[in-house]
C-alpha cells in the first residue's frame, strides 16, 4: 500500500498520527485474534459432538424405524426457535435458548402405547437438530470474523504500519536535506558577501 503524503510538517504530523493509531490498535486486534482462534477450536469441537451425539441417538432409535409408518406426523410441531445472542471474544454469535413445541390431542387408550415415547422421541432429536444447526452456524460466524481480524491484523503489521514509517523517514530525511541547503546556501551568501566586503575594503 502506497501512502500518500507530501513533503511538509502537516503530512508529517497527520501520518505520526496514523501510524500511532494502528500501532495502539495491533495489540488488542492481535488478543481479539488468539481469543477468536480459541473460540473457533470450542465452537467447531462442540458443533461436531452435537452432531455425533445426534447421529448416534438416531441409531439408537433405529429400531423403531418400522413404527414410524403408524405414527402421525402431525402429532407434533415446532411453534418456535427461541435463539439469543451472545458475545464471544467481542463478536455476536446465535445461542439456542429454547424451542416451543405444539402437541396435537390424541387418545393414548386408542393410539398405540409407544405414542408418547415418540413423542418423547421427537422432541428429543429435533432439539438436538436445531442445537447442532446453531452450533455450526455459531461457528461459521466465528470463523468468519476470526479470518477478518487475521487479515486486519496483517494489513496493519505487515502493510500499513511499515508503509507509515517509511512515509515519515522520507519526509524527515527530505526536511533535514531541505535545512541542510538552507543552511548551506545561507553560508556561501555569507562568504560572498564577506569577499564582497573585503574587496571594497581593499
Amino acid at each position: 500500500m502506497a501512502v500518500k503524503f507530501q513533503y511538509n510538517k502537516t503530512s508529517l504530523t497527520n501520518l505520526g498520527k496514523q501510524l500511532k493509531v494502528r500501532q495502539n490498535a495491533l495489540p488488542t486486534l492481535k488478543n481479539k485474534e488468539s481469543a477468536l482462534r480459541v473460540s473457533v477450536i470450542s465452537a467447531k469441537s462442540e458443533a461436531q459432538a452435537q452432531a455425533e451425539a445426534l447421529e448416534r441417538r438416531m441409531r439408537e432409535y433405529d429400531y423403531l424405524s418400522s413404527l414410524w409408518n403408524e405414527f402421525d406426523p402431525g402429532l407434533i410441531s415446532i411453534r418456535d426457535v427461541h435463539i439469543k445472542t451472545v458475545k464471544i471474544a467481542g463478536v455476536k454469535a446465535p445461542a439456542l435458548e429454547g424451542i416451543d413445541f405444539d402437541l396435537q390431542p390424541f387418545n393414548a387408550f386408542a393410539k398405540p402405547a409407544w405414542y408418547a415415547d415418540g413423542v418423547r422421541i421427537l422432541k428429543e432429536l429435533s432439539t438436538m437438530g436445531i442445537e447442532s444447526e446453531v452450533s455450526e452456524e455459531r461457528r461459521r460466524i466465528l470463523e468468519y470474523n476470526r479470518k477478518k481480524t487475521t487479515q486486519k491484523v496483517n494489513l496493519y503489521e505487515k502493510v500499513q504500519i511499515p508503509g507509515y514509517q517509511e512515509a515519515i523517514r522520507k519526509i524527515k530525511r527530505y526536511m533535514e536535506d531541505e535545512e541542510n541547503l538552507s543552511k548551506a546556501s545561507s553560508k556561501i551568501v555569507k562568504n560572498r558577501h564577506a569577499a564582497a566586503e573585503e574587496e571594497e575594503l581593499s
